[in-house]
């Protein structure tokens, strides 16, 4: 793999591949032909923890605006909406992911890619401010975290 970030949840190290940009809602965008692969980034796998279902409500070719609902994700942790990190055309679906979504846990960076966008990437974020990104969004996520612990 390509030189990497690495940010830290608590203990766990969540690694981010440097040869790639970051959209805000836990998205990592590698380019591919026209366009972009998107997945979810080792942070958003991470509060996931073992995602077990993945549904499109949009079919390919579509245009789509930022923070569109895609579909939707469920886990053993959670159950969440997918929106469109940056306004394009969404071109391809990962075809693997509809019959087995596992790819998403166990190849994050590669065969984890969810779909494809013809996107500019002027809204995308650099492997080195997502990171900066990370630092004010965990605050918030081991908060949640820690009031579900206790209750």
């Amino acid at each position: 793999m390509s030189d990497e970030l690495v940010f830290m949840m608590g203990k766990f190290a969540a690694k981010f591949p440097t040869d790639r940009l970051y959209a805000k809602n836990h998205m990592w965008a590698l380019p591919a032909g026209d366009g972009y692969r998107f997945g979810l980034s080792a942070y958003a796998v991470r509060l996931l923890q073992d995602v077990y279902f993945l549904e499109w409500s949009v079919d390919a070719p579509q245009r789509l605006r930022e923070k569109q609902t895609l579909g939707n994700i469920e886990s053993s942790k959670a159950e969440s909406e997918l929106y469109a990190p940056a306004t394009g055309v969404l071109t391809e679906f990962n075809p693997v992911l509809l019959k087995d979504p596992t790819p998403i846990n166990v190849g994050t960076y590669d065969a984890g890619w969810m779909f494809a966008m013809e996107c500019d990437p002027a809204g995308l974020l650099s492997p080195e401010a997502y990171q900066v990104h990370l630092a004010a969004a965990w605050k918030i996520a081991e908060k949640t975290i820690k009031g579900q612990m206790n209750e």
